[in-house]
């Protein structure tokens, strides 16, 4: 079967990713495993696990049976995980993506992303896993003292044997990227964030790019993603972005629908994307993003929707204000 995620995007060792993935993000473990079976008899081939998201064994169950069933080879796959806040130290790094692979099923990703850029006290895999934010389950989220460059250079030795084709970074700041790159020794392939038309980020997309980081958009629908879980703004004044009349207008200019046309203004801006979905029309749908062509005119327009709203933010919910200036 072949893929029909689109042109692929040349990373700086010259791997290949493609452009549109499964997102597994709030993927409830029950029905993980079939989506991402169903996933790849749609013609997905990236899927963007982590840690913290609880459902790399479904996830890694969903890529067994379709590689047992011939659908795809482990070549055709590209998979994404990510270390978590409490795995920063040199020594917790490896572990880390060991019990990732264990789960998955793997002998390695193909891209292992640091998942934000904070370090949180350890928990031993052993006495809860996944860890999420808290030390203690309803405690406080406790910081740890360990320097980004020790956690990058762990990562560069996760390269170095195999265990990630390619390593990257996630949730991060232009101030940062810089900073990163003054010592790493291997750069990062990837800077996954989250951008929307209500979030645009222009300038960091285009430090990423200027930098040869691709850079992977997460959270195209903007509220969508967030409403179920009390995080997007309520009240009349504001307009869920799938919703939003400028966005049905253009849709229908295009006879597509409103999530495509969000997804391609991502993806003419040099993005890929990694949209969720459980819906069978919606999963093939989401693929459906390279028969046409948003005008620069149209991508301008959605682009003017920004109003800096960020919708991931650790402030609210781990009392870590990350993005603070």
């Amino acid at each position: 079967m072949s893929s029909s995620t689109g042109p692929a995007i040349t990373l700086r060792n010259g791997l290949k990713m493609p452009t549109v993935g499964l997102g597994m993000w709030k993927v409830s473990r029950a029905t993980a495993s079939d989506q991402v079976y169903q996933a790849i008899k749609a013609g997905y081939r990236l899927f963007d696990c982590a840690c913290d998201y609880g459902n790399e064994s479904e996830v890694g169950s969903g890529i067994a049976r379709a590689l047992s069933e011939g659908l795809v080879t482990r070549k055709d796959l590209f998979i994404t995980s990510k270390l978590w806040c409490t795995y920063h130290r040199r020594e917790h790094v490896e572990p880390a993506i060991q019990r990732t692979l264990q789960d998955l099923g793997l002998d390695y990703v193909d891209l292992y992303l640091v998942h934000f850029p904070i370090a949180l006290k350890h928990v031993p895999i052993e006495q809860r896993y996944p860890p999420e934010w808290s030390y203690e389950v309803g405690g406080p989220v406790i910081t740890d003292n360990v320097p980004y460059q020790e956690t990058w250079q762990a990562m560069e030795c996760l390269f170095d044997k195999g265990l990630a084709k390619n390593i990257g970074i996630s949730n991060m700041p232009g101030a940062l990227i810089y900073d990163v790159l003054t010592y790493a020794r291997i750069k990062p392939a990837v800077l996954q964030i989250e951008v929307h038309p209500y979030l645009v980020r222009e300038q960091l997309v285009s430090l990423a790019h200027s930098e040869g980081i691709a850079v992977t958009a997460y959270s195209s629908f903007g509220d969508t993603s967030y409403q179920e879980i009390n995080m997007a703004p309520t009240g009349s004044e504001f307009k869920p972005l799938l919703k939003y009349e400028l966005v049905a207008d253009i849709a229908a200019k295009y006879a597509k629908s409103p999530a495509q046309v969000l997804l391609r203004w991502a993806v003419e801006r040099g993005c890929a994307v990694i949209p969720k979905s459980s819906s069978p029309t919606r999963l093939r749908e989401n693929l459906s993003l390279f028969d046409f062509a948003l005008s620069a005119d149209d991508v301008q327009r959605i682009s003017a929707l920004d109003r800096n709203l960020r919708l991931n933010d650790p402030a609210k919910y781990a009392k870590r204000a990350i993005w603070a200036s």
